[in-house]
């Protein structure tokens, strides 16, 4: 593993230990160049996705878009960001688990739509108005109403 701080290629492993939901093995590790230690996550994958964007374009998955994406909209609220992690992997899992190789981008979205409406209802409307390009107040008003329109 390259040293993110120096570039060495080798490192050593300090430390290994499950994550809390055993999703991941999480590692301390420490250049033998510059003695920086850093931390490392091992996760199985069991396909490499790729993503087909709505203007046709295609590109791999990356599962820390995915959590930047829940982050950015869960920002300054109240959810542990192990529960966003959690979020994550369920997403992943059923991406992975989907038995497709090519996942619209339509179809992330609306997982996420989903995940954070369960889990942070401002967050669930922030997140929609970026995915949904909401363009003006009105556009607020009706998604809100929708919203308590479903009993939500």
């Amino acid at each position: 593993m390259r040293c993110p701080f120096c570039g060495n290629e080798d490192t050593q492993v300090k430390d290994s230990r499950p994550t809390e939901d055993n999703s991941a093995i999480r590692r301390r590790r420490q250049c033998t160049h510059c003695a920086a230690r850093f931390t490392t996550f091992e996760r199985v994958q069991l396909r490499e996705l790729t993503v087909m964007k709505g203007d046709g374009q295609r590109e791999t998955f990356d599962r820390e878009k995915l959590l930047r994406s829940m982050t950015i909209a869960l920002r300054k609220r109240p959810v542990e960001q192990d529960r966003i992690e959690r979020v994550v992997n369920s997403i992943v899992r059923q991406l992975e688990s989907s038995g497709e190789s090519e996942i619209r981008s339509q179809t992330i979205g609306e997982l996420i739509m989903d995940a954070l409406k369960g889990l942070d209802q401002v967050a669930f409307v922030r997140f929609a108005s970026v995915y949904r390009d909401f363009r003006e107040t009105r556009d607020f008003e009706k998604f809100i109403d929708n919203i308590g329109a479903d009993g939500d």
